[in-house]
């Protein structure tokens, strides 16, 4: 099965993604959203967390990007940085969201990256702001940082403008028209609910239930 729709098929597997277009969510950005991603549940279902980190593994052994550290955002990537340090035998630091109080209060945890490629890792990408946030951090501390590994993202354009400004080339394990299509396949959508979340994606910002 391709990397992309085990993935989709996971997250929808342990009911990471869920669609709600009667009662959506509103993003910290001000968007309105029928459908909602919260990757924190993948580590409680091993059997179903297993195909992701294998996806991330094969991004970091495809060769597309050079990796001597792997560095996961707090909270929600750090479990995925971690274990993906662990299955690729490469050194996993994590990016707190402040810096402490005390001690160095330094936000990046673990060891030295100055002088290192480090690839960041992210459960989820809404508009990019808490991932940039941990990149200004790494490279602060010296780090070379140009590439950001998520599992997923809404692919909003705020982000892909922020990406671009911050010189940080993304790249997602699977896609939300890819888990739309697997939720559709798995009888998780009606054709009418479909219908609903396609048209939300297509303009995110300006849509009303």
């Amino acid at each position: 099965m391709d990397n992309q729709i085990a993935v989709a098929r996971a997250l929808l597997a342990v009911g990471a993604v869920g669609f709600s277009p009667a009662n959506p969510i509103r993003f910290k950005s001000g968007i309105l959203s029928p459908m909602y991603v919260d990757n924190r549940r993948l580590p409680y279902h091993p059997a179903q967390w297993q195909p992701v980190i294998e996806a991330f593994a094969a991004q970091v052994h495809a060769g597309t990007f050079t990796t001597e550290i792997i560095a996961g955002v707090a909270v929600g990537g750090i479990p995925h940085s971690a274990a993906l340090g662990y299955v690729t035998q490469k050194p996993s630091v994590f990016i707190r969201k402040e810096a402490k109080e005390h001690g160095t209060q330094s936000r990046v945890e673990g060891g030295p990256v100055s002088g290192k490629q480090v690839l960041l890792v992210e459960d989820m990408v809404t508009t990019g702001g808490s991932s940039l946030s941990a990149v200004e951090a790494l490279r602060a501390e010296g780090a070379l940082v140009s590439h950001l590994l998520a599992i997923i993202s809404y692919g909003f354009q705020e982000a892909v403008k922020a990406f671009a400004a911050a010189r940080v080339t993304l790249h997602t394990l699977t896609s939300v028209p890819i888990v739309l299509e697997q939720a559709h396949s798995m009888d998780l959508l009606d054709d009418s609910t479909l219908a609903v979340i396609q048209n939300w994606y297509t303009n995110p910002y300006g849509w009303t239930p």
